[in-house]
């Protein structure tokens, strides 16, 4: 009944990959090797009187319910009886060594650590006096192997590119220096006397005062940022390395991972805003603009529901098992959504630039646009928090599962996975969802659903105001810089309030699968931050023009559909003889981003852009 009890809790545990095996002799063997973010744990019994279990608790599992990890029968012939298992190291975890059956069992000790990749501890029970009465039970922990260094990789990778940066930042220096330029025309002048052609002087200080080509309205800051964006979802998707924090959060908290799509979303605002005010300069009609940006949200909901949603790896298509949500069906309704308000409410902004208000017209020009999403914002606050989801309390945001001492196993999401279920249905959503083994779930969950989607467009609506700013402070960059930031700070402050400064406990918690409302203000600060800084090296400074990653930005639909199409072909992935080590696994990952970025900047070599 242990046994059967036993395998059923670990089957799903990302923390305990279960190895169980019980030994009456002085050595033990696990049942299989060591894989990557792994650790092997093993109880030694030496009590004769009683059984012995290990229950364990993530750290990253909020107020969840202990699980049995594993357990020992008491010895027999003087030889201690052996478990061991396989645990997940990604974050630390709390074990309980208790004494007894299953329903009825005394608290021997209690260790909370954090275990290395590939490394053996050894937990030793056993009786100080010899009477093996409850209090003189104790605990001994063992590092029988140290664990490696899973970070050198991304440390050496991290530094070669750091160094690679380095040398293209000094050779951009130096070819810009005056002696420099000077040297090309010394040899140009030098090459034109051997052949005996007779040409006219050249004088440097003519070269010098040749007047500099206009600059370019587009902002380069803006492609950057995309690219930079598009970049790490690739590397993400591909599966970064195998790192953690290249990986979505199992439920609340922020990784790099959940950065990428919101700062996504927030350059699509960003681009409607100066796209549209630029085609409206030109006299383009609204209705002209409503046709094009129909057009490109039906080719992205198509592309993302037939092209990228699904593959012929998945067998026949069955409408029964098809996703509807997903990425692209998102970018796609949030773009609408953006593009329909801005045709809608852009104005002209000379007659608002010295009246009364001009320190803020920025925001007050487009007080229809704050108004309809002021109450997009109250939608789904009275979802969210008041809407009666069937076993599930009021306003619950938790993942269910063992997670709040496993009172509501069914309610993951809450009223987000009610709505998803009763729209969509439950074949239709997402059936993976990251916090499915951390918590035990077993409720669907999709993270671009529908409740979701109203903050995708609050975070694009936070880029459109980035382009107003642009267009409405330029050409003050410093004015311009200085909204960023300002916008940058006050979204980091509501983020502080909402969360209290924690991961769990807060009014409303950072969580990428809700796209809560702290983490659409925490994602908005880091998105202003980033801004700022490449407009002001870019743009302002003209420090960098935002090679390479430049590349990529300005042809984003066709590296996000490529990588996710071609992504597990050579030479973007092989099979690695390694699989063992985060090395090889992060040279695949970068490998594969690295050769998309090349792409890139061919297609932008032969000015191919794919536009839609």
């Amino acid at each position: 009944m242990m046994v059967v009890f036993l395998k059923e809790s670990l089957r799903h545990s990302p923390d305990v990959s279960f190895t169980f095996t019980v030994m009456c002799s002085r050595g033990i063997s696990l049942a299989k090797e060591l894989q990557i973010d792994q650790a092997s744990v093993v109880l030694h019994n030496t009590l004769s009187q009683h059984n012995v279990s290990i229950l364990y608790l993530s750290d990253y599992c909020y107020k969840c319910l202990y699980q049995l990890l594993m357990w020992a029968d008491a010895q027999q012939e003087d030889y201690p009886t052996n478990a061991s298992a396989i645990v997940s190291v990604l974050f630390p975890l709390t074990f309980r060594v208790v004494a007894g059956e299953e329903h009825n069992y005394s608290t021997i000790c209690s260790h909370h650590d954090s275990y290395g990749e590939f490394g053996h501890y050894s937990i030793w029970v056993h009786s100080a006096s010899g009477n093996e009465s409850m209090r003189d039970l104790s605990c001994r922990y063992i590092t029988d192997q140290a664990p490696v260094n899973s970070y050198l990789p991304i440390a050496v990778a991290f530094a070669i590119i750091v160094g690679l940066a380095f040398i293209y930042a000094n050779n951009v220096y130096c070819y810009r220096l005056k002696c420099t330029q000077r040297y090309p025309l010394r040899l140009l002048e030098t090459s034109t006397l051997s052949v005996s052609v007779e040409l006219p002087p050249v004088n440097s200080a003519d070269v010098e005062a040749k007047p500099a080509r206009p600059k370019s309205r587009r902002l380069r800051s803006l492609d950057t940022f995309r690219g930079l964006a598009l970049t790490a979802m690739v590397f993400v998707n591909y599966g970064g390395g195998g790192y953690w924090f290249f990986e979505h959060a199992p439920w609340n908290g922020l990784t790099v991972a959940d950065l990428v799509m919101p700062w996504f979303v927030f350059i699509i605002g960003t681009s409607v805003a100066l796209s549209f005010g630029a085609m409206l300069r030109r006299g383009v009609h609204r209705l002209q603009l409503l046709r094009k940006l129909t057009w490109r949200t039906v080719i992205l909901l198509l592309i993302g529901a037939f092209y990228i949603n699904y593959s012929p790896t998945d067998g026949p298509f069955s409408w029964e098992r098809a996703r509807i949500p997903g990425v692209l069906q998102r970018l796609g309704f949030t773009y609408f959504v953006i593009a329909l308000m801005e045709t809608c409410a852009t104005k002209e902004l000379k007659q608002y630039m010295d009246c009364i208000w001009a320190p803020v017209r920025d925001i007050l020009i487009y007080w229809p646009e704050w108004i309809f999403m002021l109450l997009l914002e109250t939608l789904w606050l009275c979802l969210t928090f008041l809407l009666p989801v069937p076993g599930c309390p009021r306003g619950y945001l938790g993942a269910g599962g063992i997670g709040d001492n496993g009172k509501f196993p069914n309610c993951t999401g809450g009223a987000a996975g009610y709505i998803d279920k009763w729209l969509l249905g439950v074949g239709h959503i997402y059936s993976q969802p990251t916090c499915k083994q951390l918590y035990h779930t077993t409720e669907p969950f999709d993270p671009e659903g529908v409740l979701g989607t109203i903050y995708s467009v609050l975070m694009a609506f936070m880029g459109l105001q980035a382009g107003k700013i642009v267009l409405i402070y330029r050409p003050n960059n410093l004015s311009i810089l200085k909204r960023f930031l300002i916008w940058a700070v006050v979204l980091g402050f509501i983020s502080a309030v909402l969360t209290k400064c924690e991961r769990e406990g807060g009014f409303i918690p950072v969580n990428k699968n809700l796209w809560s409302l702290s983490f659409i203000t925490t994602a908005g600060c880091f998105s202003f931050i980033l801004l700022s800084l490449m407009y002001c090296i870019i743009d302002m400074k003209e420090w960098w023009g935002g090679e390479p990653l430049i590349f990529p930005g300005m042809n984003s639909i066709f590296v996000y559909v490529g990588h996710s199409v071609l992504g597990w072909y050579f030479p973007f992935s092989w099979e690695m003889k390694h699989m063992n080590t985060h090395a090889e696994r992060l040279l695949q990952d970068l490998v594969g981003t690295a050769i998309w970025v090349l792409i890139a900047y061919m297609l932008y070599r032969k000015k191919f852009f794919l536009k839609i």
